[in-house]
């Protein structure tokens, strides 16, 4: 699930004669993108138009740009990449993120209800004050910029390889430059605007995928047994890529470490405070209900093109020849697109200019959905409080200042890091989300017990735990794959630490609002009492 290349160095999927004709189409799109974005942006300074839209999206339209919320670019280029590589390990994080939207769409009736779209507002249910909110704002931002992070190397990549310029310069100069590009969207956007973007790129997205797995379908005479048994053959391992235990980050637990990673794929990304912030758009609850009833399906849609074309990738291009380019494989959405068709056709400068597009609209929405949803966090669980005189339009100034931090943060640490592994940061933003945020929901929505002292103990000791159990984890130190392969201090044997943070933070909010040990304590007295008595 990385989004770092590990050897792109020889990769120009496009060829020198095509390269001028893709650039050229690209910067135009870029263009025209940035252009519409800045005439959808809202010029007034009513906060509620600016956060959900009033809450007056319609049922489809939400729908739709809810889906889009699940095409990021680290989405659109790891899963083929996983599939092509390591076959049915690939195949179940494809169906984890699947599963995630159910989970979301059984707690999307029980958000909306409560009116209210910020993890400091939800934390608040059961209790009021300053130090909950603030809670819910360290939390979304502990959960976004690694994502962001994440977000900006896969586009940078991405794009340095589709416009055939992937050395490492290239590379950082291709992720400031989106970076730049997407800070400027970010700062004007509302959600509004960013969901007219989203509905645009679900369609476009689709069909791109759809083209090129249907041209790799005709090089196997439209055969799709064929296809499968070529990926089978082609695969570095053909007697166990349709089975489990090929994944390059898999651990000695075995059963142990995937249940882990299953519990932190499904529960985190169902956990992302920007689906909470558009599901709260919905007009009412039976609208946000058939918004996710219909971004489950177009996402499902989406996840089933991406395993096809994973399969697509090993059939046509070969495990061998993709795991060469890239360890992950995050090359194989491209290598196939460059590989299905004639290389001096122009339908394949066509082909390859769509994904380059489809992976620029990816990493602007997803970057910009990221980064609003935590500023938004910020101004209103921060600075919008209560307790705090304000006015609209202070909270609007603080709202567009954090949208430059945030994006201004992420991109200097990206740059940064551009040397460096960092897929471990996607497994630990995950693990934050399924570790504070779906506890706290549970017990807030289903438990009247829940008070101030448990979710504070839940939610930063869910959060304490994420952060030590990743920092000893096979994704930092002790594998060929960690952030310092030199060293070996990986004392927690599993990649993603759901397996005990989640548990562990259901068991700290129940101790913390129980407080069983009183209760043992006034019964022993009691008893004593008696006894005297």
């Amino acid at each position: 699930m990385t989004p770092y290349l590990l050897g792109v160095g020889s990769l120009d999927p496009i060829g020198s004669e095509a390269r001028g004709a893709v650039i050229s189409a690209f910067l135009v799109f870029i263009g025209v993108c940035l252009l519409w974005v800045f005439t959808l942006a809202t010029q007034g300074d009513d906060l509620e138009g600016l956060y959900v839209a009033d809450r007056s999206l319609a049922p489809v339209f939400n729908g739709v740009a809810m889906a889009g919320e699940q095409i990021t670019v680290v989405i659109l280029v790891t899963l083929p990449g996983s599939i092509s590589l390591f076959g049915y390990d690939g195949v179940s994080i494809a169906v984890d993120s699947a599963i995630a939207l159910g989970v979301f769409l059984l707690l999307t009736p029980r958000i909306r209800a409560t009116g209210r779209y910020t993890l400091g507002q939800l934390f608040s249910l059961r209790v009021e004050g300053p130090g909950v909110r603030t809670a819910g704002a360290v939390v979304t931002l502990c959960i976004a910029v690694p994502l962001l992070m994440v977000q900006l190397r896969a586009g940078g990549v991405t794009t340095a390889l589709l416009i055939g310029m992937p050395s490492e310069t290239a590379q950082v100069v291709c992720t400031v430059i989106m970076g730049c590009l997407i800070a400027c969207f970010a700062g004007v956007a509302d959600l509004r605007g960013t969901s007219f973007v989203q509905v645009v790129k679900v369609p476009v997205a689709l069909t791109t995928l759809a083209v090129v797995t249907l041209l790799a379908l005709r090089v196997f005479a439209w055969s799709p047994g064929d296809l499968l048994s070529a990926a089978v053959h082609k695969s570095t391992s053909p007697h166990a890529y349709l089975s489990p235990g090929l994944w390059a980050h898999a651990t000695g637990l075995g059963p142990l470490s995937a249940i882990s990673d299953h519990i932190v794929v499904i529960l985190g990304t169902a956990m992302m405070p920007h689906l909470i912030l558009r599901v709260s758009a919905g007009r009412d609850v039976p609208a946000a209900r058939r918004s996710m009833s219909i971004a489950v399906a177009l996402s499902g849609l989406f996840f089933l093109l991406l395993i096809t074309t994973g399969f697509a990738a090993a059939a046509v291009v070969g495990s061998g020849q993709i795991g060469a380019v890239d360890a992950k494989g995050q090359g194989a959405l491209i290598l196939l697109a460059s590989s299905v068709l004639p290389h001096h056709s122009t339908g394949r400068v066509v082909l390859i200019t769509l994904v380059a597009c489809v992976a620029f609209l990816a990493v602007l929405t997803a970057v910009a959905a990221v980064t609003f949803a935590a500023a938004v966090s910020m101004a209103r669980d921060l600075f919008g409080r209560k307790d705090r005189s304000r006015s609209a339009i202070g909270e609007l100034g603080v709202l567009r200042l954090s949208v430059v931090a945030l994006c201004a943060v992420s991109l200097v640490l990206t740059v940064a890091a551009h040397r460096y592994p960092i897929e471990f940061l996607l497994a630990f933003s995950m693990s934050v989300a399924a570790s504070c945020v779906f506890p706290a929901l549970v017990y807030s929505f289903l438990w009247t017990g829940f008070n101030r002292r448990g979710l504070l103990w839940q939610v930063y000791g869910g959060l304490s735990l994420c952060i030590l159990l990743t920092l000893f984890s096979p994704g930092v130190s002790g594998t060929v794959y960690a952030l310092l392969p030199q060293e070996d201090f990986d004392f927690f044997p599993l990649g993603a630490p759901g397996l005990v943070s989640v548990p562990t933070a259901f068991l700290l909010g129940w101790l913390g609002s129980a407080r069983p040990w009183r209760r043992t304590a006034r019964i022993r007295r009691t008893e004593r009492s008696g006894v005297t008595g």
